[in-house]
């Protein structure tokens, strides 16, 4: 089958005045890029799985208009005899009809399964992904002081760490964190994602490259937004809707931990379903992409940093098919590296000279340890009380040469609550309390 031609298309794409992207609309089977053929197998693949469906609902399922487009596949269908009108509704039209698969469309369906058991929504060609990916790009931001405080303001930081998080934000490209454990690093980044992430952007159900389906959205990394009708229909023909095919959804943030491996950088075949799963950084484009506890992957840290050379400097990210072929990507993507580990043990100086900017999260004075337990007890209805913490930090911190941590205070009110209702007295920062709170909380290493 020779592979359909993404150039009318990628044409298609509309920008709105505002310069938001809006997929446009399209009305004939040469608007989606995809030729009639794989899209009958398509067709027909949904009916081999599900049985009687209604034209409507075969419209509904590979996200593709009914009138022009779908009556037609259907149309071919019905005379080549590879599905048949078991019912209909008059008055209603075709859309109502009820269709089913014949013997001679099963035997059809299974060639194609053979290829690929992909039946969902019909993919958008690659060039018009990547076209899209560029013209949602954020590209540098420029983020207010005032908005960064109210971002950062459940989070209580020095100046020097505030100040180096405001442009680290509004440069776009690579964040590196580091410092001990238990003192915010994950709560920063999450802070970084909720002060750029607010807008929202449009991606493809799928993508298709060289007759090959990779799924792009993710019901679990990806969240939906509402579309703003009027926003969605500008620069749309006067009554047209815009092609269904992609999902407006609030720009990503995406976190992987100790399971990030080389493999998920790449293009996921599934050898079963013949199909792909496009990697984290492909479903973070346009968003965020968090590595949180860097270095303790199963693969070596240099190994990891190496993949990230030439995305990071030339925002391109090639990504390799299965048949050999290494397609090319947007990388549209601010990556957060946050480790507990030593830079040292990690990286080198030419990969930290490719992270623009490097951030230290240490631990907190005591002024900041005191600001973090008031707030904290507040809103976790535990009584706070100067004395009792001075008598937490002499016993407990000061005597056992013990760091302080920025995560302790929530922790040691989750155990203090624990216990308060054990023993039914109030949650407080009493001597009792803090002793039995402390011991059951610190372990000597």
């Amino acid at each position: 089958m020779k592979p359909p031609s993404a150039h009318t298309s990628a044409d298609n794409i509309t920008s709105s005045s505002t310069g938001n992207f809006t997929p446009a609309s399209i009305s004939k089977i040469e608007d989606t890029g995809l030729s009639q053929l794989w899209l009958q197998d398509l067709v027909l693949k949904i009916l081999y799985f599900q049985g009687y469906l209604t034209g409507f609902k075969i419209a509904e399922e590979i996200a593709l208009p009914f009138s022009n487009i779908v009556d037609l596949i259907l149309d071919v269908l019905k005379r080549e005899k590879f599905v048949e009108v078991k019912s209909s509704q008059m008055g209603l039209g075709e859309g109502a009809y009820l269709y089913a698969i014949t013997g001679a469309g099963i035997a059809r369906a299974r060639e194609a399964i053979e290829r690929s058991q992909y039946a969902g929504p019909a993919p958008i060609p690659l060039q018009v992904y990547n076209d899209a990916i560029r013209k949602q790009s954020r590209g540098r931001t420029t983020i207010p002081v005032p908005s960064v405080r109210k971002a950062l303001s459940h989070l209580t930081l020095s100046e020097k760490t505030f100040l180096r998080i405001g442009p680290a934000v509004n440069s776009g490209t690579s964040i590196f964190l580091y410092g001990p454990p238990g003192n915010g690093k994950t709560s920063i980044a999450r802070a970084v994602g909720d002060m750029i992430l607010g807008e929202s952007m449009y991606i493809p159900y799928s993508v298709y490259i060289d007759g090959q389906v990779v799924k792009i959205y993710d019901s679990v990394n990806h969240q939906i937004a509402p579309v703003d009708e009027s926003q969605s229909s500008s620069g749309l023909r006067s009554g047209a809707r815009r092609d269904p095919r992609w999902i407006h959804i609030r720009r990503p943030f995406i976190m992987t931990g100790g399971e990030l491996t080389l493999a998920g950088l790449d293009l996921v075949f599934d050898d079963v379903n013949k199909y792909y799963e496009a990697p984290f950084q492909v479903k973070a484009n346009g968003g965020i992409l968090l590595i949180d506890d860097f270095g303790r992957q199963l693969v070596r840290p240099r190994d990891l940093l190496n993949r990230w050379i030439v995305p990071l400097e030339n925002r391109i990210d090639y990504l390799t098919l299965h048949t050999g072929r290494k397609v090319e990507i947007p990388f549209d993507v601010l990556v957060v590296f946050s480790t507990n580990l030593p830079p040292k043990d990690l990286v080198d100086e030419a990969f930290l000279r490719r992270l623009r900017h490097k951030i230290e999260v240490g631990d907190p004075s005591y002024e900041e340890y005191r600001e973090i337990f008031r707030q904290v007890a507040e809103s976790k209805k535990v009584a706070y009380r100067d004395e009792g913490l001075a008598y937490l930090l002499q016993e407990w911190y000061i005597k056992r040469d013990r760091k302080l941590r920025a995560s302790h205070p929530r922790d040691l009110c989750d155990q203090i609550l624990d216990i308060s209702r054990f023993i039914s007295k109030e949650a407080a920062l009493t001597r009792e309390l803090i002793d039995l709170a402390a011991e059951s909380y610190f372990v000597e290493l």
